[in-house]
């Protein structure tokens, strides 16, 4: 990858971070510990990845983005405001009364976001329905899927993952967010899930795991699902849950943590003079 790619996606990366917390700060609390972690999976993804239209968010020939984990709705969110889907000023009204950014992510309110979901594990069975159905109707187009670690404690995950090998989905790409944290504290501690590579390569993926919050790493990955070798791909994305904040990465329960005036001025600045370094 070129210097100049890189730059930009880690800025774009970091004005999702300035964005989702924008949106968080904006309710006084929110999911930004995982909401930081898929920054750069979505820098990568919409920084170039994707075959999207801003102008037509409903394209039927478009690339489709399912966050199953979607109460990481502020990361979501904060990318499509950067991208211009709808007006970054409209993030300061996450989930309150007519809002069109509800707390978890809604096809039905936010232009751009391809499918709801919210309820743990689900997005994956909706995620392999949108791959088999862009597949019958002959489509180009691809559906990427991010799912929580804490996520895929659930049993339908599972079931979605051999559903979508058993049909050979070679036009879904799973993105794991291994953060290794989930509401009540470390996924080893609460519910250990074991190697997720062999995990994946066992339900027949072609698999990959990289650092998920480096996106040069991320990018490479997903440039090579587009093989389309008669397997689905799953990338592994070892990351940091708060990445990009350390102040959130170092706070221990921070699934939900309350935002205030002080803090997101603080990170704000520390987020604009990265950004700066990375623009110049």
């Amino acid at each position: 990858m070129e210097a100049a790619t890189k730059k930009q996606l880690q800025a774009l990366a970091v004005r999702i971070r300035m964005a989702a917390l924008e949106a968080i700060h904006s309710l006084g609390s929110g999911h930004l510990g995982g909401a930081l972690s898929i920054a750069d999976v979505l820098a990568a993804l919409y920084g170039g990845e994707m075959k999207v239209d801003v102008n037509n968010p409903k394209w039927p020939e478009r690339d489709k983005l399912v966050c199953s984990k979607g109460h990481a709705g502020p990361a979501v969110y904060g990318t499509l405001a950067v991208k211009g889907y709808f007006p970054y000023e409209e993030l300061k009204t996450l989930n309150r009364p007519g809002t069109r950014l509800p707390s978890h992510c809604d096809r039905n309110k936010t232009p751009g976001v391809d499918m709801t979901t919210g309820s743990l594990g689900q997005g994956t069975s909706l995620a392999c329905g949108m791959a088999l159905g862009d597949r019958l109707k002959g489509r180009d187009a691809r559906t990427f899927l991010i799912v929580g670690d804490g996520e895929s404690n659930e049993g339908q995950v599972w079931e979605a993952m051999a559903f979508a090998a058993a049909k050979g989905l070679d036009n879904l790409v799973v993105l794991l967010d291994w953060n290794k944290r989930q509401l009540d504290g470390w996924t080893e501690d609460v519910y250990p899930m074991g190697d997720y590579v062999a995990k994946f390569e066992a339900f027949g993926f072609d698999t990959v795991k990289v650092d998920g919050n480096d996106v040069e790493a991320v990018a490479q990955a997903l440039e090579r699902t587009r093989r389309r070798g008669g397997k689905p791909y799953a990338i592994v994305l070892d990351t940091v849950k708060g990445a990009g904040i350390q102040e959130v990465a170092d706070t221990a329960m921070n699934h939900s943590i309350p935002v205030s005036d002080e803090q997101f001025e603080r990170w704000t600045a520390q987020l604009k003079a990265e950004l700066e370094g990375l623009e110049g």
